[in-house]
């Protein structure tokens, strides 16, 4: 069932433009988060309030949400806010000057200046080979800008307060006539705040935040390929006056590994054997990602560089997609020395050949000829 924006709104049908927008600043006023910390029902009011202003403060998607409802608003843009940043952004005359913001802090954000969002972190993360096919949890130090405990993140000496800038008298900005036009610019004095700190915290030095060293847990989950940038919402440092915290982005390095290779999902294991186990077949050892040794059956007559592969025993697929296989590429060795007794074993089994030429051989034979005719 559609939810009424005008009961959301807590209007009726014939309420005015400005009844509407009166009626939306109440709410938000009262559900603003800075004014509910972690409470997750205040948030989805505040959040539906703004969905329901969204539509009806316009007055061309009023009109086809009172005719059609929901159905007719379809095509046009409607908001569903995910963040509060969202929400500021889309409504700039109501969180502007003269509003909600400067009854939340004394008229000192400045008209039209939304709260900015913190400043999102990098860092860089080396992993495991063999990690990756479990996942691993690695710890970080950080060093982030937190608000300062000193001053409460008012950047203002303990005892004191931000006061009003006298030259903007709180706007963040002034405004100049040249003309027949009028041009506003941000205040140069408190750079657009509205406040200007007269005795700074000896702590942050007026800015309100001071760095800070913290341990974070970050979860590598499995699969994850070299140079992949995992994003931790909300890790990065805090935003200002209630907006949100940045994110922090890691950049994830595999080490490499003497033994294996990845190729996508799959595995790669190099594995030497001599000339006569590849022409006879035999079984060797292979080693897994996960520290077990698996016999693998090699067929007669494998060749150099032929690929015998282990089902399910690669990676897992990132996206929960199953697992990768373990591939064994068998390498062929020759040998370089001999004793007597191997090469006069290795001469009589040469003029075997001769005297039973294989396809492939004869084959070849038969095209070069042809070639050269």
């Amino acid at each position: 069932m559609e939810e009424d924006f005008y009961k959301v709104l807590g209007v009726d049908r014939n309420a005015s433009a400005e009844e509407i927008k009166k009626a939306y600043r109440k709410i938000a006023l009262k559900y603003h988060p800075d004014r509910n910390p972690g409470n997750k029902e205040a948030e989805q009011i505040f959040k539906k309030a703004a969905e329901a202003y969204g539509v009806l403060g316009d007055s061309d998607k009023r009109r086809k949400y009172d005719q059609f409802g929901m159905d007719g608003l379809r095509g046009t843009e409607t908001h569903g806010y995910s963040t509060f940043e969202d929400i500021f952004d889309a409504f700039g005359d109501i969180f502007g000057g003269g509003s909600i913001f400067e009854d939340f802090f004394g008229g000192g954000r400045g008209r039209g200046k939304a709260a900015r969002r913190g400043a999102s972190l990098k860092c860089d993360i080396e992993v495991d080979f063999k990690d990756v096919a479990v996942g691993v949890e690695k710890k970080i130090e950080l060093t982030r800008r937190e608000v300062c405990d000193t001053c409460r993140g008012t950047g203002a000496r303990e005892g004191t307060s931000p006061v009003t800038c006298p030259y903007c008298r709180g706007k963040g900005e002034v405004q100049q006539s040249q003309g027949f036009f009028t041009l506003r610019t941000t205040c140069p004095k408190c750079h657009g705040n509205g406040k200007i700190i007269e005795s700074p915290c000896t702590k942050c030095g007026g800015s309100g935040r001071y760095p800070k060293k913290s341990i974070i847990s970050i979860q590598v989950p499995p699969g994850v390929e070299d140079s992949t940038r995992l994003r931790l919402s909300g890790q990065g440092e805090p935003g200002e006056n209630g907006a949100p915290p940045g994110d922090l982005y890691c950049d994830i390095h595999v080490k490499p590994h003497p033994i294996f290779k990845r190729q996508g999902d799959d595995v790669i294991c190099e594995v030497p054997i001599p000339f006569a186990q590849a022409a006879l077949g035999c079984t060797i050892d292979v080693p897994t990602l996960t520290g077990n040794i698996i016999q693998v059956k090699i067929p007669k007559g494998t060749q150099n560089n032929e690929v015998v592969p282990i089902r399910g025993e690669g990676f897992p697929n990132l996206h929960g997609y199953g697992k990768g296989n373990l591939l064994v590429q068998v390498i062929v060795e020759v040998p370089t020395k001999m004793t007597p007794r191997q090469e006069e074993l290795l001469r009589e089994f040469a003029e075997l050949e001769k005297k039973n030429v294989s396809p492939r051989q004869k084959k070849f034979f038969e095209k070069m000829k042809n070639f050269f005719v």
